[in-house]
């Protein structure tokens, strides 16, 4: 296995300065899909639920199968960047997807469409994601990484903060169909952002080997890593999608033409918590604010069920949810580089969104039918369960693991 010197050297064409722009060039190209996608996610939910006539469960099994599709591409996608020594074009190809295959939701006449509109989406975001975040991390060194993913996250999560209030603004003029199809728009910008102004980082191509060699090259000897896949899964069997806090909102009585500034709120505490949490990662240690993430989550999901009677409490709890989401996926993904060599790191990212997806794909369709059959005591009280026990585990990884790759 690696030592922790090893996996932390940079590619030679790296450099912090020149990195950082590379990283907020990318953060501008995450902007505009972001502002393109959650102007639909923002009223997709309830546009599945009331106007194509699906059950929660069957939302959940959505949600959580779209997320699968697009974490297998991610695997895929990771380790033939990794073999072939580049990063940009599965990046642009997963852009672009993307962009292409939102507007299609305007010619959904039912949830089976939705599905795989939603999916084609999804495969977009799996194809680009992994090199995406190797491509990050292969810009900076490690001890700067938390910082360019905390940067990052919270130049993407500013799109997701206009992306709903646009999706308002829009519905006062237009029907959902027509804002589906006006979020062309600032994913094509996004295309042209990332094709004129990302700049490959050339790393060391991996020797020819079957496809599933490179899982077995990053995981043979490598406990900790084999550690963070089964933690970060257990949590993830547990986490259930934004769309679930959309819906209780409506239950708590916020209107539905005033949902997508329930999602924005979200969104704003996510972008907020971005940077802050990436910097404190590299202070503190960025395991220890992996707890922390999962932590605010398990919260989120005390205050599913101990609010009612009030719409304002809808922005509170979404609040709480952005943060734990803003937190989480900064620091599950800044996690991962110090335990991987940067010839392997597109690999490591499939693997882990990967495992994530899987969990997360039982994780929604779970607590949809817990929620539809015994009511959302029950979906929540299992949520609760499974967190604390990936917290528990996360803080003996801290005591046990963390020490021997301390600097």
């Amino acid at each position: 296995m690696d030592s922790p010197d090893d996996r932390s050297n940079k590619p030679k064409s790296s450099s912090n300065t020149g990195g950082m722009r590379n990283v907020t060039a990318l953060g501008l190209v995450s902007f505009f899909t972001d502002f393109s996608t959650e102007m639909v996610l923002g009223v997709l939910p309830f546009f599945i639920i009331t106007t194509l006539g699906a059950t929660r469960a069957l939302l959940g099994a959505i949600e959580g199968s779209a997320e699968l599709v697009s974490h297998a591409f991610r695997m895929v996608s990771g380790s033939l960047s990794d073999k072939t020594g580049k990063r940009k074009v599965f990046v642009v190809t997963g852009y672009a997807v993307s962009t292409a295959s939102k507007p299609f939701f305007a010619a959904s006449a039912s949830w089976v469409d939705a599905f795989l509109v939603r999916a084609g989406d999804r495969v977009g975001k799996g194809i680009r994601t992994a090199p995406r975040d190797a491509l990050i991390a292969d810009s900076v060194s490690e001890s700067r990484v938390g910082r360019a993913f905390g940067l990052h996250r919270t130049i993407d999560q500013l799109g997701a903060i206009v992306g709903p209030v646009a999706a308002f603004a829009l519905l006062q003029i237009v029907d959902i169909r027509g804002v589906f199809l006006a979020s062309l728009i600032p994913g094509a910008i996004a295309v042209l952002v990332l094709v004129f102004f990302v700049k490959e980082i050339v790393v060391k191509k991996k020797e020819r080997m079957p496809f599933f060699g490179n899982i077995v090259a990053l995981t043979r000897g490598n406990r900790p890593l084999l550690l963070l896949l089964i933690i970060t899964g257990i949590f993830s069997l547990g986490a259930f999608n934004f769309s679930f806090v959309l819906i209780r909102a409506s239950d708590l009585g916020v209107q539905e033409s005033m949902i997508p500034l329930v999602y924005a709120a979200i969104n704003i505490s996510h972008t907020a918590i971005g940077i802050p949490s990436g910097i404190a990662a590299d202070r503190i240690g960025k395991e220890k604010m992996l707890v922390i993430g999962f932590g605010i989550f398990l919260a989120s999901s005390v205050l599913m069920i101990s609010m009612s009677g009030n719409a304002l409490y809808a922005y509170l709890l979404a609040a709480v949810f952005g943060l734990y989401a803003g937190v989480s996926e900064t620091v599950q993904r800044a996690v991962i580089p110090r335990y991987v060599a940067s010839e392997l790191r597109g690999t490591a990212f499939g693997l882990y969104y990967l495992v994530v997806g899987v969990c997360f794909f039982v994780s929604n369709v779970l607590f949809g039918f817990l929620w539809d059959v015994y009511g959302l005591s029950a979906a929540v009280t299992y949520s609760s369960i499974v967190s604390v026990i990936a917290i528990s585990a996360m803080l003996v990884f801290i005591r046990k693991i963390v020490p021997q790759y301390a600097k």
